[in-house]
């Protein structure tokens, strides 16, 4: 069963796709975040083309565990996946996914600009793959 992972951002949403057996996480695009009021049809849209059967969001969290406002978008966007694409939709915590994404595009030598555009489908495909794992135990 393919899963999609949506990595939420206030200008960039991250995407990644699992391979068909849901073993596997791929990173699959960034879109624009904007025009917020499309957003939700977009993603729906891309996880119905995708045969997508579970969605999984990236819900932020401070590194105390508390939650800020970026959570509560994210809760609505889940929220407003759920009833778009009549798909299961499970937030995911994302904690040090970016982080860690940061790391490996410079370990690999991207340039900044690349990682810029870069960093949120890496993110998302980690973000999954956690997700995935967590799953297979």
């Amino acid at each position: 069963m393919r899963v999609l992972a949506v990595d939420p951002g206030s200008k960039r949403v991250g995407l990644a796709l699992s391979d068909p057996t849901g073993t596997i996480a791929q990173a699959l695009a960034t879109v624009p975040a904007e025009p917020v009021e499309t957003l939700v049809a977009r993603l729906a849209e891309i996880a119905a083309r995708n045969e997508a059967k579970e969605i999984v969001v990236g819900l932020p969290r401070r590194m105390d565990g508390s939650f800020g406002p970026e959570a509560k978008a994210a809760r609505a966007l889940a929220g407003e996946l759920r009833r778009a694409s009549r798909l299961r939709v499970e937030l995911v915590d994302e904690r040090l996914t970016t982080a860690a994404a940061e790391k490996s595009l410079l370990a690999g030598g991207l340039r900044r600009d690349k990682r810029r555009a870069s960093i949120d489908r890496v993110a998302a495909t980690l973000l999954l793959q956690s997700h995935l794992d967590r799953k297979r135990v």
